[in-house]
């Protein structure tokens, strides 16, 4: 038989054990991580990396208390409802996005798990958020602002390219921005005097062909929009421009590093970085309707000189100065 002294020991060590052993529990459970993009892994490796990176700096890491189970579509948007579907079998705790057609497409797949949005130019207009202060429903994250930085696209190219009469803008017409990015380039097309031609592809096969029917008539300069299947053609449309002397406008450095002329945006390396501390909240219990959505506050611009030459082009010493660098 158990005395009363014995008894008052064994109950207060329990006490004081539970809560030791809720601690251990917690550091003990393994958090799944989905991710779903509209590209490849090979055209994410440095941002992956910036977001593994980001998890880390909060004691987060892979196949010790987290596991990240990636979703790519390769370029082809009618992949992603498919793949959206299977993260949400997988019941993870939270999901990652890292464009708009990924979040849109994980938005349709699911209204109760957390989805932390990435890379997303206008969260309102594209209604995966209520409002950027307190975003509603269970989408959070960081925008890029790129709507509102689309008329920049082609101030700097009017600054950068002399004699600038016809710009082309390649468009992808599933993107849920695009439009609204397109009818800011051609506003301040009307005030500077420049042609706008949407140039419209969706497949790999269609971005050969719009570039190519860029010729006719000639276009001075192209912009292409951010999107996944322009980022996974980024190569190929860098090939295909320099092969028609096109002065290209991009939205990230990583595509003027490959050989574009320009680029303009936030660094999304950064953001992905920043993506981990929305995951972090939303692990420890913070419910993404009350986290805000995150814009940029600074921006790079990164000039290609290197391009610029063997284009022919001589960059002026007043846009060069304001770059944040000129590749050479």
């Amino acid at each position: 038989m158990i005395d009363r002294r014995t008894l008052i020991v064994a109950l207060g060590a329990g006490a004081l054990a539970s809560p030791f052993a809720s601690v251990a529990q917690l550091r003990a459970k393994v958090y799944r991580i989905g991710f779903l993009e509209g590209t490849s892994a090979a055209r994410y490796t440095n941002r992956l990396e910036a977001l593994r990176a980001g998890l880390r700096d909060l004691g987060y890491v892979e196949g010790k208390n987290i596991v990240i189970e990636f979703r790519w579509a390769e370029g082809q948007y009618e992949r992603l409802p498919g793949l959206a579907a299977e993260l949400v079998r997988s019941k993870p705790d939270v999901i990652v996005a890292g464009s708009p057609p990924a979040v849109q497409a994980i938005k349709q797949a699911t209204s109760a798990i957390p989805i932390v949005m990435v890379a997303v130019g206008d969260p309102v207009g594209a209604g995966f958020v209520a409002s950027l202060s307190r975003p509603g429903g269970n989408i959070t994250g960081l925008s890029n602002i790129n709507v509102s930085l689309s008329s920049k696209y082609l101030e700097l190219l009017v600054a950068a390219v002399p004699h600038l009469v016809r710009v082309a803008v390649l468009v992808n017409p599933g993107h849920p921005t695009h439009a609204d990015s397109l009818r800011n380039i051609q506003a301040s097309a009307k005030t500077a005097g420049v042609t706008i031609s949407p140039l419209q592809a969706t497949t790999a096969s269609q971005v050969e062909a719009a570039i190519g029917a860029m010729a006719q008539p000639p276009a001075s300069a192209l912009i292409v929009l951010p999107d996944p299947l322009f980022l996974q053609q980024a190569p190929r449309i860098a090939e295909l421009a320099a092969k028609s002397r096109l002065p290209t406008m991009f939205w990230t450095r990583e595509l003027a590093e490959a050989g574009g002329l320009m680029s303009y945006g936030p660094n999304l390396i950064d953001q992905f970085r920043r993506a981990a501390t929305y995951v972090d909240k939303i692990l420890r219990s913070a419910k993404p309707s009350d986290l805000p959505v995150e814009q940029p506050t600074t921006f790079e611009l990164v000039i290609n000189r290197k391009t610029a030459n063997a284009l022919g082009l001589a960059i002026p010493q007043g846009l060069l100065l304001r770059a944040n660098e000129v590749i050479q």
